[in-house]
């Protein structure tokens, strides 16, 4: 099984303390998100389309 390469996300804050995400990618047909402050922490599995029309609501 491929593991998620999880990256920040260019719309979390850059400080400290601050409510940070992580976004993966690199898995066919799925988006990961997860928080970063708890990398060991629960995953949240999303449908591309889904991920899409999320971000299209920011």
């Amino acid at each position: 099984m491929t593991e998620f390469e999880f990256v920040k996300s260019s719309y979390s804050g850059g400080d400290a303390g601050q409510e940070c995400v992580e976004v993966a990618r690199n898995v066919h047909a799925t988006v990961a998100v997860r928080d970063s402050k708890d990398t060991g922490g629960a995953i949240l599995r999303i449908a591309p389309e889904a991920w899409t029309a999320f971000l299209k609501e920011l």
